[in-house]
C-alpha cells in the first residue's frame, strides 16, 4: 500500500515535468519562429519587397534607392588605376539637403577620416564626440567589400546620428565591384538597431595588424585622407586617424575662433597630438590632459616611434601657454615647418592633397606637410585643442614589413622633395 502510494506520487511528479519540459519546448520554439519572422521582417525593411515599401518611412526608401544608384554607377578609378572609389556611397541627411553654394555654421568644419572595416567600430565614440559632418573613406578588399558596403547601410539606416551627420566613401582595388547587399543576408542576421550593428563590427576589430592586409594588399592611406577631404564641401577640414579623438567642442570653439579672427592667407591650424593609455578615458578639455601629461598617463604622440616627428610642436610650450578664463579658442603661438614635422592641422580646403604614391606605413603625411611649408604656409598651434590617439604607440606592435616600406617610401620621399622645386619654382624654401 505504501509502495504504491510513493508510485502514485512518482507519477505525478514525472508527467508534471514532462508537461513543463514541453511547454518549455513549445515556447521555445515560439520565439525561434518569433526571432525569424522578425529577422525576415528587418531584413525585408533593409531591403524591400511590396510589404516593406508600403511600411519604410519614405526617406528609408529614398537612402536605400540613392544607395543603389551609387553602386550602379561602378564608381571611379583613382589617377593610378589601381583603386576603384565609390564616392559618396551613402550621403548623410545634412549632404544631401544642403543647397549648392550656401553655408551654415555646422558647415564651416568638417571631420574627414579613413580606415579599412577592422577599425570602423571606433566610429561611434568620435562621432559621440564630434556631434558635427563627418565624412569616413573605408578601404576594403576580397570579401571586405560585400561586409563593408552592407554595415555601413546598416549603420545608415538603424543610427539616426549617422544617418544626421556621417558621409561614408568607399575604395576598393580597380578589379573589384560593390554591389547591393540584398543577396548578403548573412551579415544581416542579429542586426535589430543601433548598438547590434556597432557590435558585428567589434567582432572584426583585430581581423588585421594595422597595414598588414590579406593577399599583400597595400593600404591607400594618402587616397582615402584625399576621398574623405573631397567628400565635403566645408569650408575647413580635420584630417585624422579614425582611432584618435578631438578635443571636446572643437567645432564650436573654432567657428567661434574664426569670427573673432579671420585667418590669414596661406595658414593651418595645428593641434598638439598625444597618446594615452588603453585603460585611461580619453580627456575632453586641456586641464584634464595636461593633469594625465604631468603623471605619465598621456605622452606626446609616437613619442617612443619617432620623438622628433612632434617634436617642433613644443609641447612644453603649449602645456604651459595660457587659456583665456572665458575658455575661447586662440592662437597659442605660430611656427615654421621643420623636418621631419607632420602635425595634425584644420586647414582650408584649398590646401594641397595628400601625395597618393604614398601607401603603407612611412612618409605619408610628412610628404603633405613638407609641400604646405613650400608652398609658404605657416602653422599655428591652438591654445587649448588637442587630439589624442587611443593607447600608446610602442615598438614591436607594428607589422613585419614596416621597416622595408619605411625605406621604399623614404626613396620616393626623396623624389617627392626634387618634383616640390619645380611645381614651386618661385619658393626658397626646402624640406
Amino acid at each position: 500500500m505504501h509502495l504504491s502510494k510513493k508510485c502514485s506520487v512518482f507519477k505525478v511528479v514525472l508527467s508534471a515535468l514532462l508537461i513543463v519540459a514541453l511547454l518549455q519546448l513549445i515556447y521555445l520554439s515560439f520565439l525561434s519562429r518569433f526571432h525569424g519572422k522578425q529577422q525576415r521582417y528587418r531584413y525585408s525593411e533593409l531591403f524591400g519587397g511590396s510589404a516593406a515599401k508600403k511600411n519604410a518611412h519614405p526617406e528609408k526608401n529614398t537612402r536605400k534607392e540613392r544607395l543603389r544608384y551609387s553602386l550602379s554607377t561602378g564608381g571611379i578609378f583613382d589617377n593610378s588605376g589601381q583603386y576603384r572609389v565609390y564616392k559618396n556611397l551613402i550621403k548623410s541627411d545634412f549632404t544631401t539637403n544642403q543647397k549648392p553654394g550656401s553655408h551654415s555654421n555646422s558647415d564651416i568644419l568638417t571631420l574627414a577620416t579613413h580606415t579599412t572595416i577592422n577599425n570602423l567600430h571606433h566610429l561611434e565614440s568620435l562621432l559621440e564626440r564630434w556631434q558635427n559632418p563627418l565624412s569616413v573613406a573605408i578601404f576594403a578588399h576580397g570579401e571586405d567589400v560585400k561586409f563593408a558596403t552592407a554595415l555601413v547601410y546598416a549603420l545608415s539606416f538603424f543610427c539616426p546620428q549617422i544617418q544626421a551627420l556621417v558621409d561614408f566613401h568607399l575604395v576598393c582595388l580597380s578589379g573589384e565591384t560593390a554591389g547591393f547587399p540584398e543577396q548578403d543576408q548573412e551579415h544581416f542576421v542579429g542586426l535589430e538597431d543601433c548598438a547590434s550593428v556597432f557590435s558585428r563590427l567589434e567582432t572584426h576589430r583585430d581581423k588585421y595588424q594595422n597595414y598588414a592586409i590579406s593577399g599583400n594588399i597595400s593600404y591607400p592611406n594618402n587616397l582615402l585622407r584625399n576621398v574623405a577631404r573631397g567628400g565635403t564641401e566645408s569650408s575647413y577640414i580635420l584630417v585624422i586617424d579614425i582611432d584618435m579623438m578631438p578635443s571636446a567642442d572643437l567645432h564650436q570653439q573654432f567657428l567661434g575662433m574664426i569670427l573673432r579672427r579671420p585667418p590669414a592667407n596661406e595658414e593651418v591650424f595645428v593641434l598638439p597630438a598625444f597618446e594615452i593609455r588603453h585603460a585611461r578615458k580619453i580627456p575632453s578639455t586641456k586641464a584634464e590632459l595636461v593633469q594625465l601629461y604631468q603623471v605619465g598617463e598621456v605622452r606626446p604622440f609616437y613619442e617612443e616611434l619617432c620623438p622628433r616627428c612632434q617634436a617642433p610642436t613644443n609641447y612644453s610650450q603649449w602645456v604651459n601657454s595660457h587659456v583665456r578664463e572665458t575658455g575661447a579658442l586662440e592662437v597659442a603661438y605660430t611656427l615654421n615647418w621643420v623636418d621631419p614635422w607632420e602635425p595634425f592641422y584644420i586647414g582650408a580646403r584649398i590646401v594641397p592633397l595628400y601625395d597618393e604614391n604614398f601607401k603603407q606605413y612611412g612618409f605619408n603625411r610628412i610628404s603633405q606637410a613638407c609641400e604646405l611649408h613650400v608652398a609658404g604656409y605657416r602653422f599655428s598651434v591652438l591654445s587649448s585643442a588637442f587630439v589624442v590617439h587611443r593607447g600608446f604607440k610602442i615598438q614591436g606592435e607594428f607589422h613585419a614589413k614596416k621597416e622595408e616600406e619605411n625605406k621604399q617610401n623614404r626613396v620616393l620621399f626623396r623624389s617627392f622633395k626634387e618634383g616640390l622645386k619645380t611645381k614651386y619654382p618661385s619658393s626658397t624654401r626646402r624640406c
